[in-house]
């Protein structure tokens, strides 16, 4: 064979870049190539002391490379051109192992444009760790956006960290890079070392399309077991069939909204560790006796600080590793749909932490936020903001959506923080934001996305029935409404306003109600202008505002019962329930999320009380059509009495539309009220179904004896009325019995 030249072919530049790991183009370097005529190999392989090629079949020596640079760059001629592999001596460690550069462009074209042109399913498709067979050889495929670095290499366990050992290979078309590492498995540890676009090494950073990472502090990302998770062997074909009609605006819906990391009680023996086996176990049971419909889950996307609660996510496509795998995740959600609950999940698309192993300056530019930090920092939380403008960017949120509803059969999506991401001058003053191109206020890019994002997540066919639930606080129109009819396309939105009157409201002393009384009546001036869901969250019991308890006045009885009445007025309300762990129990202090819901405070009748309300409201809830089929529809609700300021009563009808009806009462002061009469809407008997009073729940068992007749005594507008009992701080629900 006929003497080669020292550098093997290779440009003595080529050989500096690749040696100081600026060479962007490793394939036109590395592996097969011919050179002068002939078949040749080039390696780099730092550190290694001898390298020899051999027949992957037969696994006899078709090549001796020679070390053509001190650093470990190696080269040779092959006496034969077949598929092979490379034997390493790695100073007396020997490795077998196939060429990642023998291996060719593993994403197609039809892939790449549609990932440049935006589409979320060719970021699923494509982007992350896959482990898979080429060529028959199992490895892992690694592929990252970043079209604006000089050089990505994937670094882990496998090469020991070494940014020089596996740079990837670029595809223009999309500006991703991507590379097939051979025997690279599930649950090896990664992540990229990228030069960035002035030439600078970056820090470390994580895979942003990752399906499993680290438990934090670490913060490495993992190759998953996608083929385990893509055939999980699920157990809820029924529960899909059907979740269309447990989630609609004629539906029952309660929701229970779950810290998941700080659920579980920690005091005894027997206190399980906190993760996905054990909530399965007890959170599911537990919400489905208690009557919930839902456990609505705060962020389990990764996140790095745990005081975040999960509202800082930097893994959108991985359920927290503090928990367990991917795996157990899927299993918890299987289970609570074998139990007949749907999983709505807290998902974060409006801002993300500024940690520098995640997307912030991903690739030495600003990829993922916007450069201008009057659009791209949130100044309330010191996180950036996501540049929703950016197509890419847009499909890499959206595929995050649809990896939860898709990969994890995830019911519901509430998306936290609409308004932020709604208004341009979200929490900014005078010279602080940028106008949209039209001038005003409105974030044109992101009414775009969240219009494509209610688009994409519920027509997904593999997957109907899934509904999307707005955090948005402001009064922004048609939230609910169709996009087509010029509106964001949420099925519910949070009713913020509900909440803070109402809460207002039970905070002042019953002496003062009278002047507030506008405040639990205001919502029913636009309570169909939208579909709401009336949330007690966990907002509202975290950085002094103290528990839902706590908020009451008066003595230890006059607070429960306050709480009680506060909870029958809620039910019976117009709009979906959702209600924060410990607040069905009147825990006393506010959320910790290093600590446990109070669960010992159950040994106490109030507080024990309570919890049966609660489970009595929903079950009756769930029972009673009157009280949810029409929610969203002002034929379902008529005041009977609105406007008794001084007695602060409130009296209301709830009907389903088919001849079920359910009036409400409440006695917001701590008085007793006999013979209050109320003009009913049918005559007859009505039976007394539930009265927060009553000494199961810690009441002072006073009521009406669970049954009233109605007199042909005209009041309120009605020709018939009943002279009532109205006990003390209670909440009365009356079924007419025909």
């Amino acid at each position: 064979m006929a003497e080669r030249a020292p550098n093997a072919g290779l440009a003595q530049q080529d050989i500096d870049a690749l040696v100081a790991a600026r060479h962007a183009d490793p394939f036109a370097l590395l592996g097969p190539h011919v050179v002068d005529g002939a078949p040749y190999v080039r390696a780099w392989l730092p550190n290694a002391a001898s390298v020899q090629v051999v027949a992957r079949d037969r696994a006899h020596v078709i090549g001796e490379l020679t070390r053509i640079h001190p650093a470990g760059l190696f080269a040779g001629p092959l006496a034969e051109v077949v598929p092979y592999r490379l034997d390493i001596d790695w100073q007396g460690v020997t490795q077998e192992v196939e060429d990642p550069y023998s291996f060719g462009p593993q994403l197609s074209e039809d892939a790449l444009r549609r990932l440049a042109n935006g589409d979320p399913y060719a970021v699923l498709e494509c982007l992350g760790a896959q482990p898979l067979v080429c060529d028959g050889v199992p490895g892992a495929r690694f592929a990252v956006w970043a079209p604006n670095a000089r050089r990505v290499s994937v670094v882990g366990d496998f090469n020991a960290w070494d940014g020089r050992r596996h740079p990837m290979r670029l595809r223009h078309e999309a500006g991703v890079w991507e590379l097939f590492i051979p025997r690279v498995a599930a649950g090896a540890r990664y992540k990229y070392e990228i030069l960035g676009a002035r030439g600078e090494v970056l820090p470390l950073k994580s895979d942003p399309c990752a399906l499993q990472t680290e438990s934090p502090p670490s913060t490495a990302s993992i190759v998953a077991p996608v083929e385990a998770l893509d055939h999980y062997a699920w157990h809820d074909r029924e529960w899909l069939r059907t979740r269309g009609e447990k989630q609609n605006a004629r539906s029952a819906i309660a929701v229970y909204e779950v810290h998941a990391p700080s659920w579980l009680p920690t005091q005894g023996e027997d206190a399980p560790a906190p993760n996905w086996s054990a909530l399965a176990d007890r959170l599911i049971p537990y919400a489905q006796g208690m009557g919930f419909t839902h456990i609505e889950l705060m962020p389990v996307a990764g996140h790095p600080f745990g005081g975040s609660w999960g509202y800082q996510p930097l893994a959108q496509f991985a359920p927290t590793a503090r928990l367990g795998s991917p795996l157990d995740f899927a299993a918890f959600v299987d289970r609570a749909h074998e139990a007949g609950l749907g999983v709505i999940l807290d998902w974060v698309p409006a801002h993300f932490p500024n940690d520098a192993h995640g997307l912030i300056d991903f690739d030495g530019t600003a990829l993922y936020e916007h450069s201008d930090p009057r659009e791209g920092y949130h100044p309330d939380w010191n996180t950036m903001i996501y540049n929703l403008g950016r197509r890419e960017v847009s499909a890499f949120l959206i595929a995050s959506a649809l990896a939860w509803l898709l990969r994890y059969h995830i019911d519901a999506l509430r998306v936290d923080a609409v308004a932020s991401m709604l208004y341009r001058d979200y929490s900014r003053g005078a010279g602080e934001w940028v106008p949209n191109v039209y001038g005003g206020r409105e974030n044109l890019e992101a009414i775009a996305f969240l219009k494509r994002l209610n688009h994409e997540t519920q027509y997904v066919p593999q997957r109907p029935g899934v509904i999307t639930i707005a955090e948005e606080s402001t009064a922004w129109p048609g939230v609910t409404a169709r996009p087509e009819d010029g509106g964001l396309g949420f099925q519910f939105k949070w009713n913020m306003g509900w909440m803070h009157d109402t809460l207002h409201y039970m905070h002042e002393d019953p002496i003062h109600r009278r002047y507030h009384h506008h405040e639990m009546t205001f919502a029913l001036v636009y309570a169909w202008s939208e579909h709401f869901v009336l949330p007690l969250s966990h907002d509202e019991v975290v950085h002094g505002k103290d528990s839902l308890i706590g908020k009451m006045p008066g003595d230890r009885w006059q607070r429960f019962a306050n709480l009680r009445a506060y909870f029958g007025f809620m039910w019976a309300h117009p709009g979906k329930k959702l209600l924060f762990m410990g607040g069905e129990f009147a825990q006393w202090a506010e959320f910790d999320h290093d600590g446990t819901p109070q669960w010992e405070l159950l040994d106490d009748p109030l507080h024990r009380g309570v919890q049966k309300l609660v489970r009595d409201l929903n079950r009756l809830y769930g029972a009673e059509p009157a009280l949810h089929a029409l929610d969203a529809e002002p034929g379902g609700f008529e005041w009977l009495v609105g406007d008794d300021h001084d007695n602060s009563v409130l009296a209301w009808r709830r009907v389903d539309g088919s001849g079920r009806e359910i009036v409400t009462v409440c006695n917001f002061t701590p008085v007793p009220r006999h013979g209050y009469r109320i003009g009913m809407p049918q005559p007859g008997q009505w039976e007394e179904v539930l009265n927060t009073d009553a000494a199961w729940y810690g009441g002072s068992n006073m009521g009406n004896g669970g049954l009233v007749w109605t007199q042909p005594v005209a009041s309120h507008g009605k020709p018939q009325s009943a002279a009532l009992v109205l006990p003390p701080l209670g909440t009365l629900y009356f079924r007419l019995i025909r």
